[in-house]
């Protein structure tokens, strides 16, 4: 496993992060005050009640919103600096993303499904698309599934399909919102173990949670309470 080393700049630093969100009448801060580092092959979890800011945090982090103050770094690089192009790269190439309800497309077979966000990545052609496919598909265990439509899929198989879907971009990150949220005990074992493995692996992984076993299971375990780090 990929281990940081003190030369080695944070994967993801955030620094005095603020988020608030602003209506006409109503002011609701998401985030206050947040100061987080995420080291090369770490795996932490973040816990707190509903509505403290963790799936906020996961989405500054992935660089699909942007703090209202405060500072993302990306590799010791303030995203600030990034162009357009270069943040969708890093969205595109060094993050995937999995999701506590799977957001797969029933239409599609198991391995489209994997295969889909690869039609946007410039210079991936159909066959590395496939080869790609497969091969995460086998990395969780579904290879004998390819075919099959999600509404064929047990949920733990549905969320190995969504697992597979962000390996299969290759990311050196992986965010996961509540990746066994909807999934009996057995099925969220399952789920975390292959979570454990790929972070064995060197993928770094940070995973919002609310099972506190699960949590303890992770290197690094970080609490949040009405948007504020607590521990």
């Amino acid at each position: 496993m990929s281990l940081p080393t003190p030369s080695a700049p944070p994967v993801i630093r955030l620094a005095n992060i603020e988020k608030v969100y602003q209506t006409k009448t109503i002011e609701t801060i998401a985030l206050s005050e947040v100061n987080l580092t995420i080291n090369r092959g770490e795996f932490v979890s973040v816990m707190g009640p509903s509505g403290c800011g963790k799936s906020t945090l996961l989405s500054l982090m992935g660089l699909l919103d942007e703090p209202t103050g405060g500072t993302i770094e990306i590799d010791g690089r303030p995203v600030t600096t990034y162009s357009d192009k270069e943040l969708a790269g890093l969205r595109n190439h060094k993050i995937g993303f999995v999701f506590q309800s799977y957001h797969l497309i029933n239409d599609l077979s198991v391995r489209d499904n994997v295969e889909l966000p690869l039609l946007y990545r410039p210079g991936v052609g159909s066959a590395e698309r496939r080869r790609r496919a497969l091969a995460a598909l086998d990395q969780v265990g579904l290879n004998a599934r390819v075919n099959h439509f999600p509404a064929q899929l047990s949920g733990g198989q549905r969320q190995r399909v969504a697992i597979a879907r962000a390996l299969a971009g290759q990311p050196e990150i992986i965010l996961a919102d509540e990746p066994t949220g909807n999934l009996d005990s057995v099925m969220g074992a399952e789920i975390m173990e292959l979570l454990l493995a790929l972070n064995r692996q060197g993928t770094t992984l940070v995973m919002v949670t609310h099972d506190e076993q699960e949590a303890l299971k992770t290197q690094r375990l970080i609490r949040f309470f009405d948007g504020r780090q607590v521990a």
